[in-house]
């Protein structure tokens, strides 16, 4: 028996899914590969609720995430057997239903599963939202959880909540934690974002990729500690690596300033230390919590148009003069009615091409016609078929990379806010009984945080290289509604003073010029050696618009990391 006054082991929390679509057979390995107490899913994005939406209209009782009942399917002997709890956002939009359905495969196999939901996150019908509006889910933070895990549920399935619900919720019900625990629960925050993405936290989508093996990166895991801290790690002998540098790149994902702003508490991200512990061990420690703020963020979808697209491809030579005539050819079609035009037409043309190339596709640019408008006529046959005309009748070698077709319906991502006790929040526990969930006592409206103290510049006249930045500095990059953020973190404290005196948002928008029209905020993370740049507008109105050629922003860090600066030779 642990004597009362022994510090309690960790509780080791690990994911399984960082999207709906990710490694079908993750959530084997992770219950198989080593020890864990919880095992968390997260199935839902600003993309997902849109498709989720839209199941839901074509039938009622869909709009969950399907893959993980056929994980759990798989997995639930496995998981009762090994004591494992899993708690996921698998239910979308439809909680209680994904329960009954989790019930009924638990029922099948013979198995005495005890299973609970959290609703109260679906606002559709509550409010007057805008007109068209396809779905209105309040971010939830991890209390629900929490009451029906101490209720000795087995599973917890829940609708929108943040993705770092899935583990605060967890850590509070274990460890006993109080609503107003802002440290413990700043920590447990900190931990579900670094886990919520899967592995990205073991070596993928990191941008020093070529200095680990992530052919196949195992899932990653937290070891949480009564005080909030924790220890990322994976399970051992599976693939990736778990680093100082792959922690600050996932930190860094899809956040903005100091202050990282949740139901449960607001996290400050400027407190977080981050301490290599061996081998794949990081520690995560030092974070700081303060009230959470008196408003819960809604995210709102609703279908906005249609779009459609005709890549053509050109090759060879002439590549300039080849692009203005089709386009010349394309625009006089679709302007011989002016109310026939599209509402946005837009073309881009990336230079994809090399001189005296070996093969044609090495030969080949791309032009990319992408038109939308509310009406589905005036982006279908009426761009397909005067696409479609000119085969015999444009440049030389007209080809398409797909026949044109009818286009389909794109989607709007906004955000909204409402006093958080305008929101049920309700756990429905395993023998059927719904438990409100109180707002919070205390809660501290949102103010930025001042410029912290920045370290001073490296020395003047030393001499410099022309180099891309990425030989010095790492990034990761992301999506939050219809703004981009991209983190830049450097790797050593001289690399930092260089960096942090150099990449303004001047300097910033001169390097991607695609930005240089649009507000450009920087947020200064000295304890990460990290700079955070919010760019708002550049995904339009947000992914499921795509309204650039990267939707998601996932690549914007990389492409600013190929931009070559001035940077000293004492870096490189």
């Amino acid at each position: 028996m642990t004597p009362a006054s022994a510090t309690p082991p960790p509780l080791r929390i690990g994911n399984c899914s960082g999207f709906y679509g990710d490694r079908f057979d993750a959530m084997r390995e992770m219950l198989t590969d080593g020890p864990l107490d919880v095992l968390t899913g997260d199935y839902l994005a600003e993309l997902t609720m849109l498709i989720l939406g839209r199941e839901r209209q074509k039938d009622p009782a869909r709009g969950y995430a399907t893959t993980f009942l056929r994980q759990l399917d798989d997995t639930l002997p496995l998981a009762l057997e090994r004591g494992v709890r899993i708690v996921s956002n698998a239910g979308g939009l439809n909680p209680a239903g994904l329960a009954d359905a989790v019930r009924t495969a638990a029922d099948k196999q013979g198995l005495a599963a005890r299973i609970a939901h959290v609703t109260g996150d679906d606002l559709r019908t509550t409010h007057d939202w805008p007109q068209h509006t396809l779905t209105a889910n309040a971010y939830l933070g991890g209390a629900g959880i929490a009451v029906a895990l101490r209720s000795g549920a087995d599973i917890v399935v829940t609708g929108r909540v943040t993705d770092a619900a899935l583990v605060t919720g967890p850590a509070a019900a274990h460890f006993g934690w109080r609503a107003d625990d802002w440290d413990a629960l700043a920590g447990a925050v900190v931990a579900g974002h670094i886990l919520e993405c899967g592995a990205q936290a073991t070596g993928g989508n990191y941008a020093f990729f070529t200095e680990h093996d992530i052919r196949r990166p195992g899932f990653p895991l937290a070891e949480i500690h009564p005080d909030g801290s924790c220890v990322i790690t994976k399970h051992p002998g599976t693939g990736g690596a778990v680093t100082v540098g792959t922690v600050t790149a996932q930190l860094l994902y899809e956040t903005a300033g100091a202050r990282y702003a949740g139901p449960d508490v607001t996290a400050r991200l400027d407190t977080v230390r981050l301490t290599q512990d061996g081998p794949d061990r990081v520690r995560v420690h030092g974070v700081k919590g303060e009230p959470p703020p008196p408003s819960l963020k809604v995210g709102l979808t609703r279908i906005g148009g249609w779009r459609n697209e005709v890549v053509f491809v050109l090759t060879g030579l002439d590549i300039h003069p080849k692009a203005a005539l089709v386009r010349d050819q394309m625009e006089a079609a679709l302007t011989a009615s002016a109310k026939a035009r599209p509402a946005e037409v837009r073309w881009t043309l990336a230079r994809t091409d090399h001189p005296d190339a070996d093969t044609e596709e090495a030969a080949s640019a791309l032009l990319r016609l992408t038109v939308r408008d509310p009406d589905p006529e005036k982006i279908g046959r009426a761009v397909s078929g005067a696409a479609v005309e000119l085969a015999l009748a444009g440049y030389p070698g007209f080809h398409v990379t797909a026949p044109p077709g009818k286009g389909s319906p794109y989607g709007v991502f906004e955000a909204a806010y409402v006093p958080v006790a305008d929101v049920p929040h309700t756990a429905v526990l395993p023998d059927g009984t719904s438990t409100p969930i109180p707002a919070p006592l205390t809660t501290t409206p949102l103010a930025p945080v001042p410029e912290p103290p920045l370290p001073p510049p490296l020395p003047p006249g030393r001499p410099t290289r022309r180099a891309p930045l990425g030989l010095v500095a790492g990034a990761r990059s992301g999506d939050k509604g219809g703004a981009a953020n991209v983190g830049v973190w450097a790797r050593s404290d001289d690399a930092w003073r260089w960096l942090v005196h150099t990449l303004t948002p001047d300097r910033f928008r001169a390097l991607l010029p695609e930005t240089e029209d649009l507000p450009v905020t920087r947020h200064t993370l000295p304890a990460l050696r990290a700079l955070n740049f919010v760019v708002d507008g550049l995904l339009g109105e947000g992914v499921a618009a795509q309204a650039r050629f990267d939707p998601q922003a996932k690549a914007v860090g990389e492409w600013l990391r190929s931009r070559h600066l001035d940077i000293p030779e004492k870096l490189l």
